[in-house]
């Protein structure tokens, strides 16, 4: 049986990397089982879902190299919600209920001074047809509460009921539905759930394997039932630990910290972003994997810790960095003639500064330092401005290669008696503009003997 996988985020915000995290996972799952990913959208809240997050989402997804093989929306997936509730409620297992939110929380702080458990009393199970008649024609709607299958004949004798799976993460788990509330799956408006909705799209997409959050474990022994209920069998199910930020905070849409738009946005290569996102937090070392076929060879979700994760952008900036200065120029090319580096010397330009680089944008910078001249953040020293004078009467003839610098310093150093800093820094000055940068070695080649003259101070 082939593998199907799933991505079922809310648009309403953009994602973030702890949401992209449960992508990837899922992702890499079906790339290593040779499996489908499906994005599906969970927007039945008409308020807060905005198509604008949904098409933010599926930019950031394939930005990160994630290609969905279906992208659905469960607002177009009304009816097949409807019928499964039919179903639910013609089996006995779907209920009516009427008590307001102030009527339920009366009940359940009475049960906490009478020590019982803060769950549901499944009081609306003793109302008679009489009595829901009356309750609607007073205007009430009901709610539709699941009833859990947590007791033997009578449902007001709960029994503990164990509700086992083999987590591909981690490992054997339990849930005890006896100490859960029956959960509501339809609003009083008619509106479904998300524990409802998700249960009918998996079996009907017929999803194999559900990888997310290790928040939904208790939630999983719930849809297990539903699924069961519905004569299903459950997906393979596997929990991942949550990333926070690096000061150990949840991470919202709401605050749009940590977006996957924002850390594009900021020049973050995307496996980069990857990389971090799925590594940390496992047994795997943390390391820049230049592409998604090498990080699905690595990645095992047995390997995930049970505890949060902090993620943080500082060591998103040494990976990013490893993925820059090893990059090939066919990989930067359409990026460099977007900043506008191009011609017959580009290659040649990226292969000496992408090791000076922390975002491929840099590289704009030190074009401009090629081609036009030296920035304006450094300036000589006075005492330095004749040993630099002197130093470019010195300048061999060209052609120039890698190895003219050190003819150069060289015939530099046995001229003025300088080495070390004091003889190359202001060199370095004198052509850049900058105290640090690319191997001098590596851009004298492309000032010329005619660029670097025009340096002369």
């Amino acid at each position: 049986m082939s593998t199907i996988v799933r991505f079922a985020p809310s648009p309403t915000g953009y994602i973030h990397i702890g949401n992209t995290r449960i992508a990837l996972f899922n992702w890499l799952f079906a790339l290593k089982t040779n499996g489908q990913f499906i994005l599906r959208f969970d927007d039945t809240d008409v308020v807060r879902s905005k198509t604008e997050y949904a098409e933010a989402t599926i930019a950031d997804l394939e930005w990160l190299g994630i290609k969905p093989v279906r992208i659905d929306h469960q607002s177009k997936r009304i009816p097949i919600y409807d019928a499964a509730a039919e179903k639910l409620k013609a089996a006995g297992v779907l209920y009516p209920c009427y008590e307001t939110a102030e009527e339920l929380e009366r009940k359940r702080k009475l049960r906490l001074a009478r020590r019982l458990p803060p769950i549901y009393g499944r009081d609306a199970l003793k109302l008679t047809d009489a009595d829901r008649a009356k309750l609607e024609a007073e205007g009430r709607r009901p709610h539709w509460r699941f009833l859990l299958p947590n007791f033997k004949g009578d449902p007001f004798s709960i029994a503990r009921t164990e509700v086992h799976w083999d987590d591909i993460v981690r490992g054997r788990e339990t849930v005890d539905l006896a100490s859960l509330s029956d959960p509501v799956l339809v609003r009083e408006d008619g509106t479904y759930l998300y524990t409802f909705t998700s249960v009918v799209d998996d079996i009907d997409m017929g999803i194999t394997h559900i990888i997310r959050g290790n928040d939904h474990i208790t939630n999983s022994g719930v849809q297990i039932s539903i699924i069961e209920a519905l004569g299903a069998k459950a997906p393979d199910l596997g929990h991942i630990n949550l990333l926070t930020t690096a000061s150990g905070e949840g991470i919202s849409k709401r605050t749009g910290a940590l977006s996957i738009g924002s850390l594009r946005r900021d020049g973050y290569e995307p496996m980069a972003v990857a990389s971090l996102a799925v590594l940390i937090g496992t047994s795997e070392s943390v390391v820049a994997v230049p592409d998604m076929a090498s990080l699905a060879e690595i990645f095992d979700p047995a390997a995930t810790s049970r505890s949060a994760s902090k993620f943080d952008p500082a060591d998103l900036d040494a990976l990013n960095r490893a993925l820059i200065h090893a990059m090939p120029y066919a990989q930067a090319r359409d990026r460099l003639a977007a900043l506008g580096v191009g011609g017959e010397r580009a290659e040649e330009f990226w292969l000496a500064v992408r090791g000076n680089l922390s975002r491929v944008s840099d590289a704009a910078a030190w074009w401009k330092i090629v081609s036009e001249g030296p920035a304006s953040d450094e300036q000589l020293a006075n005492e330095d401005r004749d040993f630099v004078r002197a130093a470019f009467d010195a300048l061999p003839p060209e052609p120039w290669n890698r190895d003219t610098w050190k003819q150069w310093t060289d015939a530099v150093k046995a001229q003025s008696g300088r080495k070390g800093k004091p003889l190359f820094m202001p060199l370095r000055i004198a052509l850049t503009g900058l105290t640090s940068g690319p191997e001098l070695a590596d851009l004298l080649p492309l000032l010329g003997r005619e660029g670097t003259l025009a340096r002369r101070p």
